[in-house]
């Protein structure tokens, strides 16, 4: 056996030691290079973006929107269309906010869309006031256009089934009239303010009341604008999310005569009234004449039984001597002269009359 071969080192050998850790540092090493570049690769789009537009979101801050469940894209994507257009971090658009907001459940690229729009037109809208809207349901892209460019609202609404708005003027005549409100969005109240179908509750209340304080129909056919001014005075547009910039009067038609209809209605039913009470006058007249014939019968009655008596009467005068017998025919003749009076007084009369004459 030489000299100079070399003895096999025992298995717990310092050497072997001293490999076993370096291959366990370096396989660390070599993961941790791996996970680096696995992340670098996933983000490196991202994160390239944001270094060369100054976004300043770095690649530790995408990692951790993942962790936190938030896109990365469109963060980024927002943070870049943000910078691009001057806003800053001191006007409020941090990574943190657009995540914070993202998490809630908000629209960023809207809101950041939104915020672009108002700083070009010289709008008063921060981030705060936007991420509010946003959050609120309502659009806030939509509302910074609806202030540049203000919005035109049909009144009455096409969806409520009716054409024109009715009111009555002063002197009956029914007139019709179709608005078109112009409006503007208030950023301002635009959280908790009333919507457009307020607005056009409101103008078609105020066109009824203005035509109804007009005399007559001819002073609103004549100077239609007045119903816009009585309008606009009013400030219809109070606790909502619009501003009334005009109020157009598109058709004033004349209606119906409601005035002139309410009038022969009240007519025909004081006819009717009158009318009951001539019955009723008729009916208590009827009766009286029944009242009256039954007392003339009664009366006759006591008449025929007065007759009754006379004769008996006479035969007594003729038993006490108080009557000879010439008194006696000179008042048969008186009676017959009167019965010959009266037959000739009935010739020539109808004989209705002559039947009544007899009655009598």
């Amino acid at each position: 056996m030489p000299l100079l071969a070399q003895q096999p080192l025992p298995l717990n050998a310092p050497g072997d030691t001293t490999s076993l850790i370096l291959v366990l540092v370096l396989g660390v090493v070599l993961l941790a290079l791996l996970v680096f570049l696995a992340i670098f690769v996933h983000y490196f789009r991202f994160w390239i973006q944001s270094k060369t537009t100054g976004a300043g979101i770095g690649i530790f801050d995408l990692l951790g929107m993942t962790f936190r469940k938030v896109n990365p894209g469109v963060i980024v994507r927002s943070k870049i269309m943000a910078v691009q257009a001057g806003i800053s971090e001191r006007d409020g658009v941090t990574s943190r906010g657009l995540e914070a907001h993202y998490l809630a459940g908000g629209r960023v690229p809207l809101v950041i869309q939104a915020l672009i729009a108002a700083r070009k037109a010289k709008l008063e809208l921060d981030f705060k006031l936007a991420t509010a809207i946003d959050l609120a349901g309502r659009n806030v892209l939509e509302a910074v256009q609806t202030s540049v460019n203000p919005k035109v609202i049909d009144c009455p609404s096409r969806g409520i089934g009716r054409e024109t708005l009715d009111g009555v003027a002063q002197n009956g005549v029914q007139m019709k009239v179709k608005a078109r409100v112009t409006v503007r969005a208030n950023l301002r109240q635009l959280i908790g303010g009333a919507t457009e179908e307020t607005i056009v509750a409101r103008v078609g209340e105020g066109i009824v009341s203005a035509i109804g304080s007009a005399e007559s129909h001819h002073v609103v056919l004549e100077n239609p604008d007045r119903i816009s001014k009585a309008v606009l005075a009013r400030r219809l547009d109070a606790q909502t999310a619009f501003e009334i910039v005009s109020i157009d009067i598109g058709d004033v038609t004349v209606g119906e005569n409601i005035g002139a209809r309410l009038q022969a209605d009240q007519a025909e039913a004081d006819m009717r009234v009158a009318r009951a009470k001539a019955e009723s006058r008729r009916t208590m007249a009827v009766a009286e004449e029944q009242e009256m014939i039954a007392q003339i019968e009664e009366n006759r009655a006591k008449v025929l039984q007065a007759e009754a008596e006379v004769p008996r009467a006479i035969a007594e005068a003729f038993r006490e001597a108080r009557l000879g017998i010439m008194d006696y025919y000179r008042l048969r003749n008186v009676q017959a002269d009167t019965d010959m009076r009266s037959a000739i007084a009935k010739i020539g009369l109808p004989p209705t009359a002559a039947k009544k004459g007899d009655s009598q």
